[in-house]
C-alpha cells in the first residue's frame, strides 16, 4: 500500500511540475485523452464490452460544452457539468439498445449508432458543420479565475483528471467494479448468481459514455473549439490504440498509451504527414504481437516474475 501512495504522489508531482517541463497545451490534450481512454478502458478492460463507438460521446460532450459556453453563456464549470450530463444521457440511450446483444453485434451496434450522430452533428446548424463550433471562450473558473492562462487551465484540467481517475479507481475497487469483472470473465455465472447483468453493463456504459463526455468537455475548453472529428469513428479507433498499447484491464495503462499515442502524432504530423496513420497502424501491429498485455502489462508480469509470488 506505501508503494502504491509514493507511486500516485509521485505522477501527481510529475503533473503539477509538467506544465514548467513542457509545453502546456500538448500536456493538456495528453490528458484528456488519457480520461477518454481510461473511461473506455472501464468498458472493455473491467466490464469486457468493446464499443466502437465511443467517440460520439467524447464529439457529443464537445460540441454540448462549446455550444452552451458560447452561445448561452454559460460559466465553464457550468458548461462542463451539462456537457458531461449529455454525454451520460446519450449513452444511456446507445447502451439501452447496444447491450441487448454481445460480442461483434454489440460492436456494431454501437459503430453504427456512433456514425447516426456524426452525421447528425455533420448536418446540424448550430455544430457548424465541417468547419466546425469555433471561438468558444474559456471564461472564468467560479467568476474568479481566468482561464485564458495556460497555467491556470491547466491545473483545472489536471483537477478534472485526477478527480476521474479516482473515480474509475474507486469503481474498480469497489463491489461494484468485482461484479463488472465477474461479468467479463463469466458472464452466465453471474447470472446464475443471481446479479442482473444487464442492469450493471447499463450502468458501466453510462459511467464510461459520462467520462468520455467529460474528456471532450474539456479538450473543447482547451482549444476553444469542437469539431466532427472529435466524433469520428477514426477517434473511437484511436482509443482503442491507446488503450491497446497502454495495457487493457490496467489502471495506468490508457494513461501512459495515451501519452505515447498523442505525443507521437504531434512530433510525427509535421514531419512525416499523412504516414502517422501508418506508423500507428505499425505501432498497433507490434503491439499485437510483442506485447499482448500492453507495456504496463508487461511490466507489471516482468516485476511479478523478478519478485516471485506473494506468500
Amino acid at each position: 500500500m506505501d508503494r502504491k501512495l509514493l507511486g500516485y504522489g509521485a505522477l501527481l508531482a510529475f503533473g503539477l511540475a509538467a506544465p514548467f517541463l513542457m509545453y502546456p497545451v500538448l500536456v493538456m490534450k495528453v490528458l484528456c485523452f488519457a480520461l477518454f481512454a481510461c473511461a473506455f478502458n472501464l468498458l472493455i478492460g473491467y466490464t469486457g464490452l468493446l464499443s466502437f463507438g465511443h467517440a460520439c460521446f467524447l464529439g457529443t460532450a464537445g460540441y454540448v460544452a462549446g455550444h452552451s459556453i458560447k452561445v448561452w453563456g454559460f460559466p465553464p464549470e457550468l458548461g462542463l457539468i451539462t456537457a458531461t450530463l449529455a454525454a451520460a444521457g446519450l449513452g444511456w440511450a446507445v447502451g439501452s439498445l447496444a447491450i441487448r446483444r454481445s460480442g461483434i453485434y454489440f460492436a456494431m451496434i454501437t459503430l453504427a449508432l456512433a456514425q447516426m450522430v456524426y452525421f447528425f452533428f455533420l448536418q446540424t446548424p448550430f455544430t457548424g458543420g465541417e468547419d466546425g463550433l469555433q471561438g468558444v471562450p474559456r471564461g472564468k473558473l467560479l467568476g474568479v479565475i481566468d482561464l485564458t492562462d495556460d497555467y491556470a487551465l491547466y491545473y483545472f484540467v489536471l483537477a478534472i483528471f485526477v478527480f476521474a481517475f479516482w473515480l474509475i479507481h474507486r469503481t474498480i475497487h469497489s463491489p461494484f467494479g468485482q461484479i463488472l469483472k465477474a461479468i467479463r470473465e463469466n458472464e452466465a455465472r453471474a447470472i446464475s448468481l443471481g446479479y442482473d447483468v444487464a442492469k450493471y453493463k447499463l450502468l458501466a456504459f453510462v459511467l464510461s459514455a459520462g467520462l468520455a463526455g467529460l474528456a471532450g468537455a474539456t479538450k473543447t475548453l482547451v482549444f476553444r473549439f469542437a469539431t466532427l472529428t472529435d466524433a469520428h469513428w477514426h477517434t473511437s479507433g484511436e482509443v482503442v490504440l491507446m488503450t491497446l498499447v497502454g495495457g487493457m484491464g490496467t489502471v495506468f495503462g490508457p494513461v501512459v498509451g495515451a501519452a505515447i499515442i498523442v505525443t507521437l502524432q504531434n512530433e510525427l504530423a509535421d514531419k512525416v504527414g499523412s504516414l502517422v496513420t501508418t506508423i500507428m497502424g505499425a505501432i498497433f501491429v507490434l503491439c499485437v504481437l510483442l506485447f499482448r498485455r500492453g507495456i504496463v502489462g508487461e511490466a507489471m508480469a516482468l516485476y511479478q516474475r523478478m519478485v516471485g509470488p506473494r506468500p
